[in-house]
């Protein structure tokens, strides 16, 4: 037997394989944190791609908007936000002129503790925070994307600032290809149609993670942005344990561009067989604490897995499904051209994750190992579940047969498996 551990929440579950069995794990390059993880901060804020330094561009009577992630991503805000504001201070930017902005998109709004848990205390203290609200009356139009014809509405604090920045982590995501740039505008501070425009798109099959070539829901965030008028970017790729590896500032398609190379040397994987089950852990917290989040780690998996396969999802699910639409659609729409139909017609934010699992579920099952309520894993999201994960591969072997093979994924969200033959290896 082969011990491979997988987070689960803020702990780690153990699932025994048989050596026989066992393909291996698939996991990203091993690659150390910055040695001084401020200094690597400050490092990229000095020597910004594309752009003027932002204590060049921001001016003493600035008002500056920052968009920072919710609590669903691993971004770490509190290390970037002191920086941030270090460089604006050296500008003469007035701390009552900065506003941060909580950019929650089709996720659940954040709260008190999330703020907690996000910010430094001191910089709670020193400026505004303010919470987005997607359906809010006095967001602003700031014009329609040429490609896709998508009307754009944005945070009224950001669209009146006069310097916009934008903060993240730029990762696999499981349609707009990577995570970062110009996502923190659509959709963390647009509105509610906004975001349903651009969601429409997902059906499209170049909408995959690690893809921006032709990916129109790509296409449309980047032109989002460019409407925005976005200042400054100061996005960051980290490693597994969640220390910042290397950070890129500057402008918004430059410098995320530069940080998607990164994100793929490490976490873009070749697998030379695809198994007869994959076990896929997202993570564990932050990127578990839904079921509507966690999915993510299957959409990413899908290469390494045979069509009939057994996929089983190892999410502590604490917060449950994670999100109403997603709920109220697999349980009201059933089937996958329902959903589709649906997705193109009267889109609505958190409906994708139903497109994405029912999609999945032609051709692979699902076993579920969490703290989620068995009725609605399997009446509502028609999955199989298991209390324990060696209870699950036990499920899936009588699926799939005593000599299957199994690979192990311990980060699926942060991992991007590409199945390449051997004889393509080789050329």
């Amino acid at each position: 037997m082969v011990d491979v551990w997988l987070p689960y929440g803020k702990t780690d579950v153990c699932i025994r394989i048989p050596a026989r069995n066992l393909l291996g794990t698939i996991e990203p390059k091993e690659q150390a944190g910055a040695v001084d993880q401020k200094s690597e901060i400050e490092r990229a804020l000095k020597e910004p791609i594309g752009t003027n330094r932002l204590n060049e561009i921001a001016k003493p009577e600035s008002k500056v908007a920052i968009v920072i992630d919710d609590t669903t991503y691993s971004t770490p805000s509190e290390r970037l936000l002191l920086p941030i504001l270090a460089e604006l201070t050296s500008a003469g930017v007035k701390n009552e002129n900065i506003a941060i902005i909580f950019g929650y998109g089709t996720h659940r709004s954040v709260k008190p503790e999330d703020v907690t848990h996000q910010l430094d205390p001191e910089v709670s203290k020193l400026v505004k925070v303010i919470n987005h609200d997607t359906t809010a009356p006095d967001l602003v139009y700031i014009g329609t994307t040429k490609t896709h014809g998508n009307k754009i509405h944005v945070n009224h604090v950001f669209a009146e600032a006069d310097v916009k920045v934008l903060v993240g982590s730029v990762q696999y995501h499981y349609y707009a290809g990577y995570s970062g740039g110009r996502k923190s505008v659509l959709p963390a501070i647009s509105g509610t149609e906004t975001i349903r425009h651009n969601h429409t798109l997902l059906v499209n099959p170049n909408a995959t993670a690690g893809n921006l070539e032709n990916n129109p829901v790509h296409i449309d965030m980047t032109e989002a942005a460019r409407l925005a008028k976005v200042d400054f970017i100061l996005n960051v790729v980290e490693n597994k344990k969640h220390e910042i590896i290397k950070a890129f500032a500057g402008d918004v398609e430059t410098a995320f561009l530069e940080a998607t190379k990164l994100v793929d040397e490490i976490y873009k994987v070749t697998v030379d067989r695809r198994a007869d089950i994959i076990v896929v852990s997202t993570g564990g917290y932050p990127e578990d604490t839904t079921l509507y989040q966690a999915l993510k780690g299957i959409e990413v998996s899908l290469d390494a897995v045979k069509r009939g396969g057994v996929i089983i999802l190892v999410a502590e699910c604490i917060e449950g499904y994670g999100n109403q639409v997603f709920y109220d659609w697999m349980s009201r729409l059933n089937e996958i051209k329902n959903v589709e139909r649906e997705v193109k017609r009267n889109f609505a934010a958190g409906g994708q994750q139903a497109y994405y699992l029912l999609k999945t579920l032609l051709n692979h099952q699902i076993i579920l190992v969490s703290s989620m309520p068995d009725f609605y894993a399997s009446s509502i999201f028609k999955l199989k579940t298991a209390r324990a994960v060696n209870d699950a591969l036990n499920e899936a072997f009588k699926v799939t047969g005593s000599a299957s093979r199994v690979w192990a994924m311990p980060q699926g969200n942060n991992t991007l498996p590409m199945y390449k033959a051997p004889e393509e290896n080789k050329q």
